[in-house]
């Protein structure tokens, strides 16, 4: 095999930012999308108003920055769906028409997996077992696309400690070892979250280092702690371009 040398720049331009976002129901994870610089979703979820023009107003309109008001979307059912989505994404003649890909969400992928696994087997641990296998070759697979941004969510779980009190937030998934790996398949790793401004008006960000009870990592040492709610802007940020 010959061996090919790249810069480390050129490495990183080649191979896109890959993202993983999590936060609970309803705060916008895909909303998120729309943020992408010329997103194709692959959406798991049954509802899809939040990307309707109205919602995207409604949630982005005063914040100057691109959105993408019409996305083409495949929808999946099963992980047979997931596989066609992913042949058709790494189809050359297919890449002209998309520069990010969103999977929306990996929780719900990763449920349909695994009620799948259950009608194959009478033991609940060879389910998992089947679950985990699957899940980290998919999240593999797109994440190493060459070329694309990478954009998947995920829902966030709670975990309070009963001696201390305090409650920890990490990304969410069926099965106890999926929830503590996913992490470490991403560069950047975001909570997206709500607070309230002084005068009491509510707000999204994203929460791009960890805390004492918050997972969260930006590799790239560009982003600041808290982050506009837009991935396009944050890429652009962690790419040096301002």
């Amino acid at each position: 095999m010959a061996i090919e040398i790249k810069m480390s720049s050129q490495v990183v331009q080649d191979t896109g930012v890959k993202i993983l976002v999590y936060g609970e129901a309803g705060m916008g994870k895909t909303s998120l999308v729309a943020t992408l610089p010329k997103p194709i979703l692959i959406s798991a979820e049954s509802g899809l108003l939040s990307i309707a023009a109205e919602n995207l107003n409604r949630v982005y309109g005063n914040m100057g920055l691109p959105i993408v008001y019409d996305i083409p979307v495949i929808e999946v059912k099963c992980l047979e769906d997931v596989e066609a989505a992913y042949q058709w994404c790494v189809t050359p003649a297919n890449q002209q028409y998309f520069e990010s890909i969103a999977l929306d969400s990996l929780s719900e992928i990763a449920e349909q997996c695994l009620n799948n696994a259950k009608k194959g087997t009478k033991d609940p641990r060879q389910a998992y077992g089947t679950l985990l296998e699957k899940m980290q070759d998919l999240i593999r697979k797109f994440r190493d696309i060459p070329g694309k941004h990478v954009y998947m969510s995920a829902k966030m779980g709670k975990d309070k400690d009963e001696v201390s009190g305090v409650t920890a937030y990490a990304p969410s998934m069926p099965g106890s070892k999926l929830g503590q790996m996913l992490p470490y398949f991403f560069d950047e790793v975001f909570r997206l979250n709500v607070n309230k401004d002084q005068q009491g008006n509510s707000y999204r960000y994203l929460q791009t280092q960890p805390d004492f009870n918050t997972i969260a990592k930006d590799r790239s040492g560009r982003l600041d702690a808290v982050e506009v709610p837009h991935l396009g802007s944050v890429i652009n940020k962690m790419k040096g371009i301002n």
